[in-house]
């Protein structure tokens, strides 16, 4: 990758971003990976060289990755484990994963903690990828120790807490770190999705080998938002309500007094993180460039 410095930040940044010292170990996809879009991770390989990114755009990696490192320098308790890397084997192809914190349970099982640094809005917000890869994690941890694993938390540190939007804002995070339950799946759950997301990979390399079409993103791992009709209120900026429809937001008004000061507002839907480029492969995918063709 190119790391560019777009806005003159001192170069220890670059230094530090270009000092990235993550490996997946001797296997052939993490568990990241595993549960992200195949077809990403096909053109991150093939244009490696040829992405960009600046500097300014790493900035929450690089505080993700201070975090840990500061985390990691702390003594261990004798019932936890850190930053252990583990594998297993299916259909052919090596998985891992780096396990922040395992902490053996005086029942005999083992939980696991995962860092996060994070928005408020994350911490506020569904995020399935985090239940995802902390049941793939436990399944390694299954596979390896042949230890049950019950318990799955995220450790968030959010990183734009605001103490007046605590007092302030009803669901809003009451203090910056916060340690959030994460379902747990069955063990035969784990192994049946790491099953189909392994195939749906092997399936994408598959057909770059056979020169076939890479299979396209899902609308969920393109972010995709629906088009809504925001009804708006003169003098305000921010909508009276939302609504699927158009039919939907006219009734609403209908039945409001004082509707004249009302007034409907489309908002388009999009693909946020193709718009973004948040996938940072955006400039060398066919269905992004189809759709926003389109």
């Amino acid at each position: 990758m190119i790391i560019t410095n777009n806005h003159a930040v001192p170069e220890q940044f670059i230094r530090c971003a270009k000092n990235d010292k993550y490996s997946k170990g001797k296997a052939d996809i993490s568990v990241t990976t595993l549960i992200d879009s195949p077809r990403i991770s096909m053109l991150r390989n093939l244009h490696a060289d040829q992405l960009q990114m600046d500097v300014t755009d790493m900035t929450y990696s690089l505080l993700g990755t201070a975090c840990h490192h500061i985390l990691e320098q702390s003594e261990p308790l004798p019932d936890e484990v850190y930053e252990e890397r583990l594998f297993t084997e299916m259909f052919g192809w090596t998985l891992s994963g780096a396990i922040d914190v395992q902490k053996y349970e005086p029942d005999g099982s083992i939980t696991i903690m995962d860092y996060k640094v994070c928005s408020s809005w994350a911490v506020m917000n569904d995020k399935p990828e985090w239940e995802r890869q902390l049941n793939c994690y436990a399944y390694l941890v299954q596979k390896n120790k042949d230890m049950p694993v019950n318990d799955l938390r995220i450790v968030a540190i959010v990183r734009d807490w605001s103490r007046r939007q605590a007092k302030v804002s009803a669901g809003y995070p009451q203090a910056n770190i916060q340690v959030i339950d994460v379902p747990s799946w069955t063990f035969e759950e784990r192994q049946d999705y790491i099953g189909k997301r392994i195939t749906a990979h092997q399936g994408c390399q598959q057909n770059f080998d056979f020169t076939d079409p890479l299979p396209l993103c899902t609308d969920a791992e393109r972010w995709a938002k629906p088009t809504r009709w925001a009804v708006m209120k003169k003098g305000r900026k921010s909508a009276v309500k939302l609504f699927d429809s158009e039919r939907e937001a006219e009734l609403f008004i209908n039945n409001q007094k004082g509707a004249d000061a009302l007034y409907i507002e489309c908002r388009l839907g999009e693909y946020t993180r193709c718009g973004e480029n948040f996938c940072g492969v955006a400039q060398f995918c066919d269905q992004y460039k189809e759709t926003s063709n389109g």
